[in-house]
């Protein structure tokens, strides 16, 4: 049960949105357990976002959400492919991008909890 929601602040292309969903799906399967099948991914493009008080550069808020407990070698791997993405599809750089992994014990789906 992962989410990703990203917090961006550029404008992106149904293309570029289409990429970062395809590479997210491929990247969630570094943790263990969690697929594609399973991920729902968010975006918030144009989103006003300041680093360091600024607001100059691109920058992204990416929030990982999963069902678990936490793994902290798979969410190292993960930051560095979420980094990797947004860099090479947005030209965020990755010391403009923070990421959040968030486990969680309880997910609701389908009218009911897992």
């Amino acid at each position: 049960m992962p989410y990703i929601d990203s917090k961006i602040s550029v404008k992106i292309t149904d293309a570029q949105e289409k990429e970062i969903k395809r590479r997210l799906g491929e990247a969630i399967a570094i943790l263990p357990g969690k697929s594609e099948a399973w991920l729902m991914v968010g975006f918030q493009p144009e989103y006003k976002l300041y680093f360091k008080g600024d607001n100059s550069k691109p920058l992204a808020f990416v929030d990982v959400s999963i069902l678990g407990n936490e793994d902290p070698k798979g969410f190292e791997k993960m930051t560095g492919a979420i980094c990797d993405i947004f860099n090479e599809v947005l030209g965020i750089a990755p010391d403009c991008v923070y990421v959040k992994y968030s486990a969680v014990k309880s997910w609701g789906w389908n009218g009911s909890n897992f």
